[in-house]
């Protein structure tokens, strides 16, 4: 037996030892339960038999009764509670088989190679990870509704294999399938019955805790699930440790049993894992969120991710030499139709990360990467200036003194900020606010609609009807931060209308100004000049190198 098939084993038994200390962890919970119900059966049977007699004895006896029953109506209560609680699952989009019978092929190829079973399902995550997600709390409602032979129910008691999207664009075939190997392995521990059942116990135990947490219950309604949630935490907290390096060893033994699958392969494919995560990042903060503000989602996300990637790639020598891979097939060919799944995993990192509608409408459509600079750049600016000019208005603020008093000018903002100790504070405060009400006008998330990804269930009814987005991408900005970005908007849209110049796409760095084609991405430090400290000239020095006319009217929505 090698190295790696002993400290698989020691790994194996190491998470099994922790899964039966969980399992012994309920089992004393039930013997607490029943201890009262015990004892009382010992003194009615002791009276039966003409021990333990008189008047005391017969009310010691009657008193241990009702406790026991007390107790044991409290533990069913309790038991209901958590086996009737919803555990947590990840947002996903489902693949069907059909969909994706080429995926589906390499896993379970992947899987026989490693000896494990094959996941039950696949599902897509707007992410740049890759997890075994245990449904079986679904599954299990489902077999008993219709049941089933013992071979259909070890399929649907098996985990489901969720994939990050944005390896799947990004990834080589041979890449991902060295990339899934550890996790596909980790399918072995899950169909061990004593780890099942304890992860079983400790998902229903969180599912307990977070229902007795849930506002919105009346005091009659609420009072038994928040004591119910109060004992779950009590286990939970016990479980803690157990469970922790239960995971823990239960990925130690996952990683071996891989290790003689695409071991070398999958070392280069790590530096892919980083690389698409930083992609994926940018793509997500400086580009799909302005649109996302904007009522847009960019309905090719993962496509796009292939831009930044690649542009990543030109600019970072450190990543020189990564794009030579793109001529080899990539993973998405995996699926049939990828632009429909990646359009579905696009709305959900909108939902996700944005908290946009569940369904596009007039203010919430999807937008495609050859319209985003018009409809998103050009309309963020737009709507920016016209935001920070009505900010002006409101303030009293009069027109520059060579425009006309009825059209909107770069001049009129650098005049108000000129100067040392000028009133950038008060107009900050104001783009705050107004940013704040128009935020607030945001249509809320509609109901869940299902994904158009093959057959399979409505992957947003997994997560139901939780307040979105449930992972914001930035923190909320400052006013200053603020009024730097109207301020940058207007000189933009000064500049689209005086100077020829163009809006763009950077696909890292998210909208562009183009001037006579070239990117120009030296604006920010002028505009703070005038914002921060109330210097305008290196801001006119800008706007003459550019040939902007500061004086001539300036469109806005």
């Amino acid at each position: 037996m090698s190295g790696i098939d002993v400290g698989e084993e020691l790994g194996a038994r190491a998470a099994q030892a922790r899964a039966l200390a969980l399992l012994r962890i309920r089992s004393r919970a039930l013997a607490v339960v029943i201890t009262p119900a015990a004892v009382a059966v010992v003194l009615f049977a002791a009276g039966a038999q003409g021990h333990l007699g008189g008047a005391f004895w017969d009310g010691v006896r009657w008193a241990v009764a009702a406790v026991a029953v007390v107790v044991l109506l409290v533990a069913a209560a309790v038991a209901v509670s958590v086996a009737r609680a919803r555990p947590a699952v990840s947002p996903t989009v489902p693949v069907a088989e059909e969909g994706a019978p080429d995926l589906y092929r390499l896993v379970r190829d992947l899987a026989d190679r490693l000896g494990v079973p094959a996941p039950s399902a696949i599902a897509l995550t707007p992410d740049c990870d890759s997890w075994l997600e245990d449904r079986t709390h679904r599954a299990h409602r489902a077999h008993r509704a219709h049941r089933g032979g013992a071979g259909r129910e070890a399929k649907e008691t098996a985990p489901v294999l969720v994939i990050g999207s944005p390896f799947l664009w990004w990834m080589r075939v041979a890449e991902l399938r060295a990339v899934l190997a550890p996790v596909v392995a980790g399918t072995d521990s899950s169909a061990h019955p004593d780890i099942a059942a304890a992860r079983r116990f400790v998902r229903g135990l969180d599912a307990a805790v977070a229902d007795g947490a849930a506002p919105g219950r009346g005091a009659l309604r609420g009072a038994p699930v928040t004591f119910a949630g109060w004992v779950a935490r009590l286990l939970l907290r016990a479980c803690r440790e157990h469970a922790a390096e239960m995971e823990r060893c239960v990925a130690a033994t996952a990683s071996m049993r891989a290790q003689g699958v695409d071991y070398a392969l999958r070392i280069a494919a790590q530096e892919q894992v980083g690389l698409a995560y930083a992609g994926w990042d940018r793509l997500l903060t400086r580009v799909a969120l302005p649109a996302w503000r904007m009522g847009r989602w960019p309905s090719r996300l993962d496509a796009g991710v292939v831009s930044a990637l690649t542009e990543l790639s030109r600019r970072d020598r450190l990543a020189d030499g990564f794009t030579s891979r793109l001529g080899e097939r990539p993973a998405c060919d995996l699926l049939e139709e990828p632009g429909v799944a990646d359009e579905a995993t696009s709305l959900l990192a909108a939902r996700l990360f944005h908290g946009g509608p569940a369904e596009s409408g007039p203010d919430w459509a999807p937008v495609d990467w050859q319209q985003y600079p018009e409809e998103v750049v050009d309309r963020k600016w737009r709507t920016e200036a016209a935001r920070l000019h009505r900010v002006l208005d409101a303030m009293g603020v009069p027109p520059a003194s060579a425009a006309d008093p009825a059209v909107p000018t770069l001049a009129r903002v650098m005049e108000h900020l000129a100067g040392p100790g000028g009133p950038g504070e008060e107009l900050a405060a104001g783009i705050g606010a107004a940013v704040a009400r128009d935020d607030a006008r945001t249509p809320a998330p509609g109901p869940a609609q299902p994904a158009p990804v093959g057959a399979g269930p409505d992957p947003l009814d997994l997560w139901g009807p939780d307040p979105l987005p449930l992972f914001p991408l930035q923190p909320p900005r400052t006013g200053t931060e603020l009024l730097a970005d109207h301020v940058a908007a207007m000189v933009c849209c000064a500049a689209v209308d005086t100077a020829g110049a163009a809006p763009g796409l950077d696909w890292l760095d998210g909208p562009a100004l183009l001037v006579d084609g070239e990117r120009r991405a030296d604006l920010a430090t002028p505009v703070l000049s005038l914002v921060e400290d109330g210097d305008p000239d290196p801001l006119r020095s800008w706007l003459a190198e550019v040939g902007v006319r500061s004086d001539k009217p300036v469109r806005l929505v």
